[in-house]
């Protein structure tokens, strides 16, 4: 991605289109009762994500932070976090003034430009061990009923990313260690995309199909343009998304659907 700004792109492993979703209570004497009053209900994890992020010499990242400081939720990058070449500098410089205040609350994937610097020793420098091992850069973890997974699409500096890597192995074993109703998978490079800059991209195919093969429910990848960010409520057995645009005439769109 040569672009500086955020991006994402989410795919339905599904074979659907989502449909988009848009009590009455009565007052009795006042009485004591024997049954304790159900704990109220925890409020539905969100996410929010989007890729191609920072650089220096744009003011999409400024306009995408703003976003965040007024939106609740777990962030998740999708890559090429630091333009032009994820050095420690740009990190430090570009980065941290707009999205790093929020890396508390963030988990990140790599991307090629993040890959510009060696082994892309900026972005685990960085994210520390929130970004899994740097020899690996694939990880999960859980939020609320969901597990989410990131995973690594610059398969030449993992040792690949075919159905015999290491990384389709260890993804095997972690939806086998977690079998919950909801899976959420996120990395850089589209497997699917109907964008024109950069296509479909079959580095991912074996990771796609494991996913499938699992009964995973989202895929979030970046690699394209787009000011604005995603936000996903992830319910216990469905899911609602509302792409957040940074203008208010730009690009939105919303929906429900129900895990596989």
């Amino acid at each position: 991605m040569t672009r500086r700004t955020c991006a994402l792109l989410a795919v339905l492993l599904a074979a659907c289109t989502p449909s988009v979703s848009p009590s009455v209570s009565s007052m009795g004497p006042a009485s004591v009762s024997a049954t304790p009053s159900p704990s109220p209900q925890a409020p539905a994890p969100v996410v929010l994500a989007a890729g191609d992020i920072a650089g220096c010499d744009s003011d999409g990242d400024e306009a995408t932070a703003e976003l965040l400081d007024g939106l609740e939720g777990t962030i998740l990058t999708l890559g090429d976090n630091a333009y032009p070449d994820g050095t420690a500098a740009e990190f430090a410089n570009c980065y941290a003034p707009t999205w790093g205040r929020h890396v508390d609350r963030t988990y990140p994937s790599a991307g090629n430009h993040d890959y510009e610097t060696d082994g892309a020793a900026g972005y685990f420098a960085y994210f520390g061990d929130r970004a899994g091992d740097p020899d690996e850069g694939w990880y999960s973890f859980d939020l609320g009923a969901w597990h989410l997974i990131a995973l690594n699409s610059n398969c030449d500096a993992i040792g690949g990313c075919g159905a015999d890597s290491p990384q389709a192995a260890w993804l095997r074993a972690d939806l086998a260690a977690y079998p919950t109703t909801c899976t959420l998978a996120y990395w850089h490079h589209p497997r699917w995309s109907s964008g024109s800059e950069h296509g479909s991209d079959p580095r991912t195919d074996a990771l796609w199909r494991i996913l499938f093969t699992a009964g995973a429910d989202l895929v979030l990848t970046g690699h394209a343009s787009t000011y604005g960010v995603l936000k996903l409520t992830l319910h216990p057995d469905a899911y609602d998304w509302e792409f957040v645009p940074v203008s208010a005439t730009g690009f939105s769109d919303t929906g429900t659907a129900a895990c596989r």
